[in-house]
């Protein structure tokens, strides 16, 4: 598609059935209660669906508490799946020296693995994210790496590779009545920018870019045609990170699916019931006191009754001395073991179901320190999904890496050779140093690594300068680097 056209539906209907269900994606992962009353209550009610999150028991006009419990489990697996992947930044390479140090600079100085951690994180649970390349001369002299979310962007694709996106966002001063919408195409070779006023479902009719101060600034950027920035480069400056494929609700469309697809909604539901119940049972567990009508003070006309619990010396009551009419304690019993069994499960198989070992999310584990080795044991459908995300990230990584490159030089003059780079990712788990040091050990005994080999083991994050400092220290503590003492000097016949 191109522009939306003036008085169109917005969302495009094509899309609205995927925009819905990332709604209820999003109510589950932002763990707030009304979002998730909001994305459950009307049509669970219409169903006859008795869900947690669907039930009307909160509502204002009752008077009655809210008691109902939200775990946030749902965050805690897209959390765990961007842990995996960028808990440590994958080595970004290129074969030229000028051209990976100024990568070095544009990766570290706009904080690339804070933004591919955070996207990998709302990836899994929204089904996908846009990594975008962008430029602002006057925030920084460097282009940067950002990311859009999936319900924000309207891709094209073709044989199933991104060919053009729309990403649009509603600007400050909307109203119900009245939406402004900033949309942003990216094509090859441009980024076509344009301002809409409308309203919630419609987009309503193109306005200048300069009736709106988020988009002011643009107008006076833009290309001689007058809606438009060229880009100097032909590769498109977005690219699209599915989370997993296929998308088993809209397989027509190359769309990656959230982590919460299995669907784990309903467990995910359960889990917070059985906290609510679990919470209930102390409730009501609560030590309470049952007096009679005598023992209570009166607090004057309307004002009520108390029992002073704290009070020493009582007036003689008139009540027979064999009555057995007392105070007495109401404590009912709290189910512990049968609500933890309970939640264990339903947390075992919701983290099971979205692709994850329950070792990842703290169970069956003891908290002893295991090996690399261990852990892969563990937590194999952990790392067979981090192996699959993997695939799906590393693509578009380099994409935007590369584009970031030709941007640098394009419009920041940049003497650099902008080629693809390569993107490797790490194992994903991380030994303790007691098996770091008994591998090493065991190495070194065999014969079959060098000091520097070990020091780069030991501390992969150090570059060569800082592991041939390192390596002359030890030769040089442990004498191993003195000069021999014989030389070259003939050995007698």
């Amino acid at each position: 598609m191109a522009l939306p056209e003036q008085g169109s539906a917005w969302p495009p209907p094509r899309w609205a059935p995927h925009y819905a269900q990332i709604r209820v994606d999003d109510a589950w992962y932002s763990g707030d209660r009304r979002r998730l009353a909001q994305a459950h209550g009307t049509h669970e009610q219409a169903a006859g669906r008795r869900r947690l999150w669907g039930r009307r028991t909160a509502e204002p006009r009752t008077g009655r508490p809210d008691h109902r419990l939200h775990v946030p489990l749902a965050g805690d697996i897209a959390a765990t799946s961007a842990d995996l992947l960028f808990a440590d930044m994958p080595a970004v390479t290129v074969e030229d020296t000028a051209t990976q140090d100024r990568l070095d600079v544009l990766l570290a100085e706009g904080r690339a693995q804070q933004v591919l951690l955070s996207g990998a994180e709302q990836a899994a649970a929204l089904s996908g994210v846009y990594l975008r390349a962008t430029w602002d001369r006057d925030l920084v002299p460097r282009p940067f790496l950002t990311v859009v979310q999936p319900d924000q962007a309207i891709p094209e694709f073709r044989f199933g590779m991104l060919r053009a996106v729309t990403f649009w966002r509603e600007l400050d001063g909307s109203t119900p009545s009245a939406v402004w919408r900033h949309v942003e195409r990216h094509e090859p070779g441009r980024i076509v920018h344009a301002l809409y006023e409308g309203t919630p479902d419609n987009v309503g009719r193109r306005v200048p870019l300069a009736e709106h101060p988020d988009t002011a600034d643009l107008a006076g950027s833009l290309d001689t045609d007058g809606d438009s920035i060229a880009t100097g480069i032909q590769a498109l400056t977005a690219a699209y990170v599915p989370n997993m494929l296929p998308n088993r609700l809209h397989r027509a469309a190359p769309i990656g699916r959230s982590d919460y697809a299995a669907p784990i909604y309903d467990q995910l539901d359960a889990l917070d019931e059985v906290w609510t119940s679990w919470m209930r049972d102390i409730r009501l567990a609560r030590a309470r006191l049952i007096v009679p009508d005598g023992y209570l003070r009166g607090n004057g006309p309307g004002g009520g009754a108390t029992f002073d619990q704290d009070r020493e010396v009582w007036t003689t009551l008139h009540m027979p001395p064999t009555d057995s009419t007392g105070i007495t304690l109401s404590q009912f019993d709290i189910r512990v073991e049968e609500h933890q069994r309970t939640a264990e499960a339903l947390t075992r198989q919701a983290a099971q179901s979205a692709g994850y070992s329950p070792q990842s999310f703290g169970l069956d584990g003891e908290g002893q320190p295991v090996t690399a080795t261990e852990i892969n044991s563990r937590d194999a459908r952990s790392m067979v999904t981090r192996r699959k995300k993997v695939g799906y990230w590393r693509g578009p990584v380099a994409d935007m890496c590369h584009v970031l490159l030709l941007l640098d030089a394009a419009h920041f003059g940049a003497r650099i050779m902008p080629d693809r780079p390569r993107v490797e990712f790490g194992d994903g788990v991380a030994e303790s140093e007691q098996a770091t040091a008994t591998t090493l050990d065991l190495l070194a005994r065999a014969g079959a690594v060098s000091t520097a080999t070990k020091v780069k083991i030991l501390h992969p994050e150090w570059d060569d300068t800082a592991v041939q400092a390192e390596v002359a220290a030890i030769l040089a503590e442990t004498g191993a680097g003195a000069p021999d003492p014989v030389g070259s000097f003939p050995m007698s016949a």
